[in-house]
């Protein structure tokens, strides 16, 4: 893994046994890790990866089929491990929350620390409050019983308003002001994915935005810190999460993904959609060349029994077909992030990962819509993964993990657990403070 947090998750000792459940649109991936020691280092031991059923662009749209991929997938991954570590009890995982399910929140909250010095109870006081406006203001709104907490992410501090304080924690002052992104989940949604998992006899300990664990994996240290942002291309999906001094503050997501772009070859080809993955994979491009109308390729015709007789058509009917709807895609990421007024802090850089995003020329044309330095990313933060895994497509696997063990801290439920008032003289003055 890469370099250690300030805070490290205490809950996996040396030798424990944990696993990342990405359910996508397209695919179900699991990766089982060992915990090496005590500072949160991994080794992955299992992997697996089933075609998904039963799942459109993030949505459970049918248990039982959702449910059968997600056991293929784990089962898969169980017995790679099994060759590393015997008889061991899976029983942890961490799932991605869809981007299209979740929602930033923006805010800033105060706490009083009255001269002294701050701790790490202050800062988990000013996040808990946080989420209590979060809650209260749904409640207020009639929208609590469908909102599910999923990170709580200090993204920036002030001490008695002086700004530019990236850790607060044993500086002394008064009034310590922190801003906060707020990720909720639609509990719905979040509802039938853990009926999935739970029909495995699997818990649920963390959860995690999906393209928030693309970036963790895929981005290095500088992109964080100067301003990034990350597309994560899925199948039925496109996700952004957006960067800045080492921290998220913002996720989205646009119902638009590679599996669009293959229903589309296959209704202009008329040809089937296994086909029209096939083409894509094979020939398809973002942006058209100078030999796109001399290259002929072969598309089998749709309830055609007899596919002996050729059937021609040039490279750049193909490309025709593709461009158009990665360019409308791509749109709808940029008028999101222009919408949220976030152009100036995620910088000049993009980073393309998810399985979609493989599509030979897709860089180029990102760079021209989007105006911004692309590259394509992949998991960087995880060694050892085999090829077959260590693809832009399990980039939010392989950030699950990176989460799960490094950034448990952001967990709401841990926030509001381990924040406590003080003393009773400062509850009291807190009180007043606040009331007067």
């Amino acid at each position: 893994m890469s370099a250690k947090p300030t805070h490290i998750s205490k809950i996996y000792p040396k030798g424990s046994v944990v696993a990342a459940i990405d359910i996508g649109s397209s695919k179900v991936a699991c990766f089982i890790a060992r915990v090496l020691d005590d500072m949160g280092s991994i080794d992955v031991i299992g992997i697996g990866y089933q075609a998904s059923s039963g799942i459109k662009s993030g949505t459970i749209v049918n248990i039982d089929q959702a449910e059968q991929s997600i056991r293929q997938a784990v089962h898969a991954a169980e017995l790679m491990a099994a060759e590393t570590v015997k008889g061991y009890p899976l029983r942890d995982v961490i799932i991605n929350v869809p981007a299209l399910h979740s929602q930033s929140h923006l805010m800033r909250v105060d706490v009083q620390v009255m001269g002294q010095a701050v701790t790490d109870n202050d800062i988990r006081r000013a996040l808990s409050k946080s989420q209590e406006q979060i809650l209260s203001y749904a409640e207020q709104h009639g929208a609590a019983s469908d909102l599910e907490l999923v990170h709580t992410i200090p993204t920036a501090f002030r001490l008695d308003n002086s700004d530019g304080i990236k850790d607060p924690r044993g500086l002394h002052g008064h009034n310590l002001e922190v801003d906060v992104h707020v990720v909720t989940g639609s509990i719905g949604a979040m509802r039938n994915i853990a009926a999935c998992i739970e029909g495995s006899h699997l818990d649920i300990t963390s959860l995690c935005s999906a393209p928030y664990a693309a970036g963790l994996a895929s981005l290095v240290d500088d992109e964080m810190d100067l301003g990034c942002t990350v597309i994560d291309m899925g199948g039925g999906t496109t996700s952004m999460a957006v960067f800045a001094g080492r921290e998220l503050i913002y996720v989205d997501a646009v119902p638009v993904g590679g599996m669009h772009v293959t229903s589309d070859i296959a209704k202009g080809l008329t040809t089937s959609l296994t086909s029209a993955e096939r083409l894509k994979t094979l020939y398809g491009s973002a942006m058209s060349t100078m030999t796109d109308d001399k290259d002929l390729i072969d598309v089998p015709q749709l309830g055609e029994e007899d596919q002996s007789a050729p059937n021609h058509v040039p490279r750049s009917y193909l490309v025709s077909i593709i461009q158009p709807r990665l360019e409308e895609t791509l749109e709808l990421v940029r008028a999101k992030l222009n919408d949220a007024g976030l152009n100036h802090i995620a910088g000049r850089r993009v980073v393309l990962t998810g399985g979609a995003s493989q599509i030979s020329g897709l860089r180029e044309l990102a760079q021209m819509v989007l105006d911004k330095q692309v590259r394509l990313g992949r998991p960087i933060r995880l060694n050892g993964l085999p090829d077959a895994a260590s693809g832009p497509g399990f980039s939010t696997t392989a950030g699950l993990l990176h989460y799960m063990m490094e950034r448990a801290h952001e967990r709401p439920a841990e926030i509001t657990s381990t924040a406590s008032d003080g003393t009773l003289m400062q509850r009291v003055s807190m009180w007043l403070k606040e009331n007067w």
